[in-house]
């Protein structure tokens, strides 16, 4: 099945502690059904310091539910995202506005 949310997309955060965020999804992962949200989701890592890298407390986006995020249309609210058919191309479109996306 056609993903409804991809790698780029902009999103809004409908649950949790980060309800009404909206970031960019930056990695997807279909198996596990998550998403990592730029921004959202903010876990703090304790690192150890290495030749490469400077250690400590560095916080880090954790993946989220992607039933959790709605993608945002051109209004800015959230949406549902759909499938038509248009020249004989699959496309999402937005359910609110119906714009392709």
């Amino acid at each position: 099945m056609a993903a409804k949310l991809k790698k780029g997309d902009k999103v809004v955060v409908l649950t949790g502690k980060d309800k009404g965020k909206k970031g960019e999804i930056t990695q997807v992962m279909p198996k596990d059904n998550k998403a990592v949200v730029e921004g959202i989701n903010i876990a703090i890592r304790h690192t150890k310091q290495s030749q490469t890298s400077q250690g400590g407390r560095i916080p880090q986006a954790m993946p989220i539910d992607l039933s959790n995020l709605a993608l945002v249309d051109a209004n800015g609210k959230a949406t549902r995202v759909g499938f038509r058919v248009e020249d004989g191309n699959k496309v999402r479109f937005a359910k609110t506005t119906g714009d392709v996306i």
